[in-house]
């Protein structure tokens, strides 16, 4: 977004250009097949059970910035990740609604 700056929604053009940076488009093609593989997921097992698996993304996200991005994460932070997992793992051993 650095590259198109602010955008007013009566420029039209500016818009278009901020959605059709390939970036953000990929964006978009992510947050699609999430949504898609969400509702899937949803299909097949009860909120109850995919609610927490989902929440491994954030786990997921935290190791990505890690090891990728070389971001700084405090032990802090990695106990909340060891505690999320503890928790998908509790939820994952109870027996299916459906």
């Amino acid at each position: 977004m650095k590259e198109v700056g602010s955008i007013s929604l009566n420029h039209w053009s500016s818009v278009l250009t901020a959605v059709f940076n390939p970036w953000v488009a990929l964006g978009i093609v992510f947050l699609l097949f999430f949504f898609v593989s969400y509702t899937t997921a949803l299909s097949w097992a009860d909120l109850t059970y995919v609610l927490p698996a989902s929440s491994l993304g954030y786990v997921l996200l935290a190791v990505i910035g890690r090891f990728w991005l070389h971001e700084q994460i405090t032990p802090m932070r990695w106990f909340g990740i060891l505690l999320i997992s503890s928790g998908v793992g509790f939820v994952t051993q109870g027996p299916a609604l459906t």
